[in-house]
C-alpha cells in the first residue's frame, strides 16, 4: 500500500536539469536514504562548458552513491581516487569525518551524448558518522541479478530476498535497479520497515495505484508490494532501517548541529584537503539558509 507519492522538483542547472525527490517536506528520509536526485536525462552536445562540472566540495556523515543509466562522470577525491563511473556501475564514497571530491563531465565534453542517472546519499548510523573516509568502485558484473519473467534487475547495495550485494554498507538497507517489459511485474518484499519505489521511466502500478515517471511512491510497512508495468519501465527501489534524526546543511549530514557548524568552519578556513588530482578550484561555502541545520528523520 502506498502512503505517499512524492513528485520530483525539477531544477535547471544550466547545462542540464536535476529532479530532487529527497528530502521532501512530508518525508525527509527513507530508511537511511536522505537525498535522492535524478540527473537528466539530457542529450548533451560536444563542448559542454566547464562550468557544468561539479568542482571540489566537501561532505561529512554520509555515503554517496552515483549510479548512471547513460553517460559518464569522472570522480576525483581527497583519499586519492580517480575513477570514471559508467552505466550500471557503482561509485560508493563514504565521507565519514570528512572527504572532498569533484565530478567532471570530461567524456561528454569531448564526445557529447546522453546523460542520465541518480545520485543518492545514505546517512551514516550512530558510531559510524566519524569513520575514516573511503571510496569503492564496483563494475556492473559484480552486482547480483534479480531477474524474473520480463524483468531484469540489479541489486545495487544491501540485501533483498536473500540476495546480498558486494557493495560496502554501514547499516541495514537495500537499493535496486529494475527494468520491466510491458505487462511484467515484480514483488518488493516487506523485510524493511521503510521502502520506496521511484519510477525513472514508463508508468507502473504499485499495489494497483498508478505511479507516473519522476515520482517516488513511499510504501506502508509490513506487506510485500507488487510493481506492474503498463509499458516498458525502469524503476529504482530503496529503503532500509532508520538511523535516527539527522541534520542536513549544504553537503553536510550529522546527528549533531554543532558538528555541521564545525564542518562549515573547517571548509571556510581551508582545513579540508582538496583532491590531489583536482585541487585548482573549489566551491565556496554558501550562506546558511537558517539559524540551524534542518532536522530529518
Amino acid at each position: 500500500m502506498i502512503e505517499l507519492i512524492i513528485q520530483q522538483r525539477r531544477r535547471d542547472l544550466g547545462s542540464f536539469e536535476v529532479g530532487r525527490v529527497l528530502p521532501f517536506a512530508q518525508r525527509r528520509m527513507i530508511g537511511p536514504y536522505i537525498f535522492f536526485d535524478r540527473m537528466g536525462p539530457k542529450d548533451i552536445a560536444p563542448g559542454l562548458p566547464r562550468e557544468a562540472d561539479v568542482r571540489p566540495h566537501p561532505h561529512i556523515g554520509l555515503s554517496t552513491i552515483t549510479y548512471l543509466f547513460e553517460g559518464e562522470i569522472m570522480h576525483r577525491d581527497s583519499v586519492g581516487s580517480e575513477q570514471a563511473v559508467r552505466p550500471g556501475e557503482v561509485n560508493w564514497m563514504t565521507a565519514g569525518r570528512g572527504i572532498t571530491h569533484s565530478e567532471r563531465f570530461e567524456e561528454l565534453r569531448a564526445k557529447g551524448g546522453l546523460f542520465d542517472g541518480i545520485q543518492a546519499w545514505v546517512a551514516l548510523p550512530d558510531g559510524r558518522e566519524e569513520m575514516d573516509p573511503g571510496f569503492w568502485h564496483y563494475p556492473s558484473a559484480a552486482l547480483p541479478a534479480l531477474d524474473g519473467d520480463g524483468v531484469v534487475g540489479r541489486l545495487i547495495a544491501g540485501s533483498l530476498a536473500g540476495v546480498q550485494s558486494p557493495v560496502r554498507i554501514d547499516s541495514p538497507q537495500f537499493y535496486v535497479h529494475w527494468q520491466l517489459r510491458a505487462g511484467a511485474r515484480t514483488s518488493l518484499p516487506s523485510e524493511y520497515s521503510e521502502r520506496a519505489v521511484y519510477v525513472a521511466s514508463g508508468v507502473v502500478d504499485v499495489d494497483g495505484q498508478r505511479v507516473e515517471p519522476g515520482s517516488m511512491a513511499v510504501l506502508a510497512p509490513g506487506k510485500a508490494a507488487t510493481i506492474s508495468a503498463h509499458g516498458d519501465a525502469v524503476v529504482m527501489a530503496l529503503g532500509g532501517e532508520p538511523v535516527g534524526t539527522r541534520y542536513i546543511d549544504w553537503n553536510f549530514v550529522s546527528s549533531s548541529p554543532e558538528r555541521i557548524d564545525q564542518a562549515r568552519a573547517d571548509w571556510a578556513a581551508g582545513r579540508m584537503k582538496l583532491p590531489d588530482l583536482d585541487n585548482g578550484e573549489f566551491i565556496p561555502l554558501p550562506p546558511k539558509l537558517g539559524a540551524k541545520p534542518e532536522p530529518m528523520s
